[in-house]
């Protein structure tokens, strides 16, 4: 009996130590943010049954207005652009920090709407679309519009309205950074406002605080109420994104108590690894009932720079006394959570967070998150797929023109990393320069380019450029290398493409963070060509393009 009793209490102990505890159980997956590493600012979201579809602001980037899929939340592809014909909108003039502000994307009733603002050339639009990646129609505008910002809102009546930043009633401010929320009534057949403009927010959460700059709002519906959220701050270091209800579209709206609903800016700036300005945020419900919020945040490095720009962050949201909240108190935003609750999961085809290294060597088509400075008017890059090779015509245009220049960009994704190519290229006079650029704007780029006979790294300035540093080199081809390494860039090149030597290190990368150079977007890393001025017959050869990511 003891002998039986002894057997029993080892199968007890066994089965008690194969059952899992809450403390033994799997550690549930997470994912990391940023989501969309790198310059992709201003998120706007919308759900179709399992399918999630995201964009971003571009503003003189093209194609404009980047429209990303998902069924996870977390991984994301490119699946084409709102903006991809110069019949329907012309960027040429546009300034680096101009163009297309602040999308937003939506679907009612079999249509894909994105709504959007072109900032001095043409005021707000909409385009539409069946599907989703396009092609997007030519722009319905709406003048009536005094402002930006814009996002759409179906109700359940079958009523549509447009939701805005504008201007202070009669147009005078009571301090700077005042506006208003406004909304117009859309009629979706003849594609235009009607009725009267209504006024739904003045100044912000509390006017007697002078709040500024309320903008990039949207309205949400759900269990009998009306949100409207908006960001308010500006979209520096005291960004934010507050709430307000109300029980009628129109208004009146109640202010919440415990707004901000999302900040950073109350944290301590010199905590270790900070994300900041987030702000400018939207609200997605999945299928399973949880609710996320997308929304911009920067990861700057020594005190307020950046030079990845602002990103696209996801975190959980939840509800409480009937008010939605993304961070409270102290709370960080948090570079991992856990995963949202789906059925499905998305493969990303080139990785947009995390770790991120990949190779192209140009022996298939373009994948779209390849971008150009404004319009591509005209055939100056040509794909040889069977060799593997990509030519750029050595044009007159420079990238500090307000022009389309022999340039293809991909974004700097994080601080640390590096971006290499190989060029194959005979320069047939001085003007002509060929190579790797890391670039912020017009007047705040490096340069490491092939001349007749040396390898050069230029710091471009308002008079020009600035030689740093070059390297006497006589053979036509050559692999150019940029090393991100936090708070500068490093240049080097190689015979080989295995052996690299240094042509400068540590060009301060201060030069290129928002801070320095001014305007909302990030560096990118570009293949260029010019003849800067002078007609040329010339071309620059590139092998191929890698970036990896620490």
């Amino acid at each position: 009996m003891i002998r039986y009793s002894f057997i029993l209490l080892c199968c007890v102990v066994l089965f008690w130590s194969c059952t899992p505890t809450e403390k033994d159980e799997a550690p549930i997956s997470k994912f990391e943010n940023p989501i969309l590493a790198g310059f992709n600012p201003d998120p706007s979201i919308c759900r179709v049954e399992d399918d999630y579809y995201l964009i971003n602001s571009s503003f003189a980037y093209f194609p404009g207005l980047p429209i990303l899929h998902s069924k996870d939340l977390v991984n994301w592809n490119q699946i084409g652009a709102a903006i991809t014909r110069t019949e329907q909108m012309d960027l040429t003039n546009s300034g680096f920090s101009r163009g297309l502000y602040a999308p937003a994307i939506s679907y009612h009733d079999g249509w894909f709407y994105v709504v959007c603002t072109l900032v001095d050339l043409g005021g707000n639009f909409v385009v539409r679309s069946k599907t989703p990646g396009g092609p997007y129609s030519e722009p319905f505008w709406i003048p009536e519009i005094n402002g930006i910002d814009p996002s759409m809102f179906f109700d359940e009546d079958g009523k549509s309205y447009v939701v805005y930043n504008s201007t202070p009633p009669d147009n005078q401010p009571l301090y700077g950074g005042h506006r208003t929320l406004r909304m117009y009534e859309f009629d979706l057949d003849s594609m235009k406002v009607v009725g009267e403009e209504v006024l739904l927010v003045n100044g912000g959460t509390d006017i007697a605080k002078e709040p500024v700059w309320i903008e990039g709002p949207h309205i949400y519906k759900t269990n009998g109420w009306y949100y409207l959220m908006a960001a308010e701050g500006g979209t520096g270091y005291n960004h934010s994104e507050v709430i307000f209800r109300s029980q009628n579209v129109k208004g009146p709206y109640e202010v919440f108590e415990g707004n901000p609903i999302l900040t950073q800016r109350h944290l301590d700036p010199s905590r270790p690894d900070p994300i900041t300005t987030t702000g400018h945020a939207d609200l997605v419900q999945t299928a399973s009932g949880e609710w996320w919020a997308v929304f911009l945040g920067c990861r700057p490095y020594e005190g307020p720079h950046f030079n990845t720009g602002r990103e696209t962050f996801l975190a959980p949201v939840s509800w409480e006394n009937g008010w939605p909240i993304i961070t409270r108190g102290e709370e960080e935003v948090k570079y991992q959570y856990p995963v949202p609750k789906m059925e499905h999961t998305t493969e990303a085809e080139i990785k947009l967070s995390g770790k991120i290294n990949y190779r192209i060597d140009f022996d298939e088509s373009l994948d779209q998150r390849w971008l150009f400075l404004r319009n591509v008017k005209e055939d100056w890059y040509s794909l040889d797929t069977q060799n593997g090779q990509i030519s750029l015509d050595l044009r007159p245009i420079a990238i500090d023109e307000k022009d389309n220049p022999s340039l293809m960009l991909r974004r700097q994704p994080h601080l640390y990393g590096s971006a290499t190519t190989q060029i194959r290229f005979s320069p047939e006079n001085e003007n002509e320069m060929a190579g790797l650029v890391i670039l912020q704007r017009d007047n705040h780029f490096y340069f490491i380019n092939k001349t007749a006979d040396q390898i050069q790294v230029l710091k471009k300035i308002e008079s020009g450029y600035e030689e740093l540093a070059s390297q006497p080199y006589g053979s036509e081809t050559v692999h150019l290398r940029i090393e991100a390494d936090g708070s500068y860039y490093h240049f080097f090149y190689s015979e080989d493409g295995k052996n690299f030597s240094p042509l400068l290190r540590e060009a301060d990368a201060k030069y290129l963070s928002t801070e320095t150079a001014g305007g909302f977007v990030g560096c990118m890393y570009g293949l260029y060509a010019s003849s800067n001025g002078t007609e040329s017959t010339n071309q620059a050869l590139f092998d191929y393009f890698e970036l990896t990511t620490e």
